[in-house]
């Protein structure tokens, strides 16, 4: 299985790239991998209509989703997993046998075309992150997800 992270932003600054390479390089096995995507994101300026730009880089985080794929977006509104959980929901998707593309938008969230799409909703926290800071937290997330499936010790919960 192939975890795709469809995220809104580029040239991201070195200590986000870094971070997240640390857990996409441990999630790269046959059974798991993860990979990211990035999206252009909108033109901000003092006069943008906020409402577009999110509405435009919604329309460019679908298109970059391979067809077929089981589409989880990360909102704050979405469900929040524990660890465990987020093990178990890895689990399925595993069991599943397609690819997941998880949905990341930009500093104002994602579209509600982005929502409506996706088979799940997940919720980091009820705080709000900086989207670059996002992609590490997923990706460790996951990481640790795959190593209680695996009973790696990794995760050492108690």
């Amino acid at each position: 299985m192939k975890i795709l992270l469809h995220a809104v932003g580029e040239k991201m600054p070195g200590w986000v790239n870094t971070g997240y390479q640390e857990y996409a390089k441990r999630l790269s096995l046959p059974e798991c991998r993860l990979e990211l995507r990035e999206v252009a994101p909108g033109k901000r300026g003092k006069n943008a209509a906020a409402g577009k730009i999110v509405e435009e880089e919604g329309e460019r985080l679908l298109a970059s989703v391979p067809r077929g794929a089981h589409l989880v977006a990360l909102d704050v509104k979405g469900k929040p997993w524990s660890t465990e959980q987020l093990a178990t929901v890895m689990q399925g998707w595993m069991q599943q046998g397609q690819d997941v593309s998880l949905l990341v938008g930009g500093p104002e969230g994602l579209s509600d075309a982005c929502r409506q799409q996706a088979a799940q909703s997940w919720s980091l926290s009820p705080l709000t992150f900086p989207h670059p800071l996002v992609r590490v937290i997923v990706a460790e997330q996951l990481y640790r997800a795959w190593s209680v499936i695996r009973n790696h010790p990794y995760h050492r919960a108690g």
